[in-house]
């Protein structure tokens, strides 16, 4: 009797894929690139074993690597980005129509030669480390990481108000039983402050259209610039927490941890998830909206 062997990607490669696969590749989908050490600290024990098995899955077709060009020498780590087959992988476990293999390539070319790479690998550093602490912590969970793609014209699980907060990412974070909802802006730097300052407004706007009160991160670049973002924002009133954490300070800590300076000027740094919370995060609505 002959045995039929499929050539179909993605029924030959589902036995060959883990829980942390299906978890790298959605985050692929959803925040287009990730490095090697991103992917190690997030996901794996050790970072010879991420590498092993990234060649694993880049050997599969289902990622693509490159090294960006170094214009100062030497060379960048590999980052990564979906392949065909992984888009075509996730797609159908989302219930999405499948990529035309001319826009995977086109999107891969996008992703290497574009200008906002560093922005874009700073936003998902940050949440690589939070599931860095996450993967070593008892007690902490990473429940939600969404793009800036979702939040252009955006709804908050859970209510009926409708705004364009524009934010960077949205991440919903739960520590020992206290759980925050907040909104990250990356800074690199070289942004005027008025940008930062506009953005605070973007958000008023939002709250006043009905948007719950949750927190806004300024992740910034030095302390210096952080300094006198507050100086700015002494002059502005909100109804919602902003806090802020520059990156030179960070001493080898994770955003998790207790780094965060509230803009009410009080002196005591604080972890991610005791950050206030004016309203309370419904994690069944962002989880009912995840699997819609």
């Amino acid at each position: 009797m002959t045995k039929h062997i499929t050539h179909d990607p993605v029924l030959r490669l589902q036995h060959q894929l883990t829980q942390r696969d299906w978890r790298l590749l959605g985050w692929l989908h959803d925040h287009r690139v990730l490095t090697t050490f991103q992917i190690a600290n997030a996901l794996f024990p050790t970072l010879n074993y991420a590498q092993r098995r990234l060649t694993q899955l880049t050997g599969l077709g289902l990622l693509e690597r490159f090294r960006p060009f170094r214009l100062q020498g030497g060379s960048y780590p590999y980052h990564y980005a979906l392949a065909y087959v992984g888009e075509l992988v996730v797609a159908a476990s989302r219930g999405m129509p499948p990529p035309r293999r001319a826009d995977s390539t086109a999107r891969l070319h996008r992703i290497a030669t574009s200008r906002n790479l560093d922005h874009r690998l700073g936003i998902n550093d940050f949440f690589t480390g939070l599931a860095g602490y996450e993967r070593k912590r008892e007690g902490a969970q990473l429940h939600h990481w969404w793009p800036d793609t979702r939040l252009e014209r955006f709804t908050p699980p859970g209510t009926t108000a409708f705004g364009y907060p524009q934010a960077d990412a949205l991440g919903v974070w739960t520590e020992d039983r206290q759980t925050v909802v907040f909104y990250l802006e990356h800074d690199t730097g070289y942004e005027a402050l008025t940008v930062l300052a506009d953005k605070v407004r973007r958000y008023t706007e939002f709250h006043r259209r009905g948007a719950p009160a949750w927190p806004v991160l300024f992740w910034l670049h030095s302390t210096v610039r952080e300094q006198h973002l507050h100086r700015r924002l002494a002059e502005t009133a909100t109804r919602f927490p902003i806090a802020t954490a520059a990156r030179d300070r960070l001493d080898g800590r994770t955003p998790a941890e207790a780094i965060w300076r509230l803009a009410s000027g009080a002196p005591t740094l604080l972890r991610l998830a005791a950050l206030p919370m004016p309203t309370p995060a419904d994690l069944a609505a962002f989880d009912t909206e995840t699997r819609s």
